[in-house]
């Protein structure tokens, strides 16, 4: 948890000025931090390359010299820098610190639990969530449904990437040499009668899986059992976990794995944006 500062606390950076008492009414000060925050958006997103002021003006519909004006002032903050030479605007150094403040404060689990809630509750199926280790898959977290039958996962338990709906997601972002790294250090064991043994049809699968965004393991892992997964990204476009609803296959039908997919990729992209990610920015395999 991030501390915020106490009253008496010594402040430096941008809280050690605060905004003149009669400089303007609230509202104006609103507006004038939303105009601010809209400019520092439009900046990031210009990436390495830097935007104009006229471009950044136009971006967010203000007349230049107001956007110059809340320029200035983030720059000041450190927020925002402007390059004399190139006469752009980037994304400052502050910002840089506010970014690395969040990553250090977020948790995995505790952003994806209230996604995982909505997913079962949506499903009626139980919702895990795991990461890869070592060449597996490990849950971390489990959200059990209310029927009397239903998969479980204890977190922390393991479950091999070709054989499980949460691996193949995961598989599915790698590049072909990480994916056959750890098909050489893991073997492709059969757990089923219908557990994919070859990387040639595991690679086919895997093709299915980025068109459709969602892995399905059907009994692969285990008899009667059904899976659907998608993967979790962070704000480097990195993949970081899979989530999942499972259930046995009298429930969860042949007719019923689309929709379920759709909703378990829905849930997947929002926990990808509590963690930072970008659709346009996740790395491809």
């Amino acid at each position: 948890m991030i501390k915020g500062w106490t009253a008496g606390a010594r402040r430096t950076g941008a809280a050690s000025r605060s905004l003149p008492a009669k400089s303007a009414t609230g509202g104006d000060q609103v507006r004038a931090l939303v105009r601010a925050l809209a400019l520092l958006n439009r900046v990031a997103e210009a990436q390495g390359a830097g935007a104009t002021l006229t471009e950044l003006a136009q971006q967010v519909g203000l007349p230049a010299s107001t956007a110059h004006r809340l320029l200035t002032t983030l720059e000041q903050e450190r927020y925002v820098r402007f390059d004399l030479a190139e006469r752009s605007w980037s994304v400052g150094v502050q910002a840089f610190v506010t970014g690395c403040a969040f990553t250090k404060s977020r948790s995995l689990g505790a952003l994806a639990r209230p996604h995982m809630r909505l997913l079962m509750e949506s499903t009626g199926e139980t919702v895990n969530l795991a990461v890869e280790d070592d060449g597996e898959a490990v849950y971390l977290a489990q959200v059990e449904c209310r029927q009397m039958m239903r998969a479980f996962a204890r977190p922390g338990s393991r479950a091999p990437l070709h054989a499980s709906a949460v691996g193949k997601a995961m598989l599915s972002t790698m590049s072909d040499k990480a994916l056959s790294r750890i098909l050489h250090q893991r073997g492709m064991p059969r757990l089923t009668p219908k557990t994919i043994t070859t990387p040639t049809a595991l690679r086919a699968e895997l093709e299915q899986v980025r068109a459709s965004g969602y892995a399905v393991d059907d009994e692969e892992h285990a008899v009667g059992l059904r899976c659907i997964a998608a993967p979790i990204f962070d704000e480097t476009g990195e993949a970081i976990a899979a989530i999942s609803a499972s259930g046995p296959m009298a429930r969860v039908l042949e007719e019923q794995v689309a929709p379920l997919g759709e909703l378990v990729l829905e849930t997947a992209r929002g926990i990808s944006a509590a963690m930072g990610a970008v659709p346009a920015q996740r790395r491809l395999p």
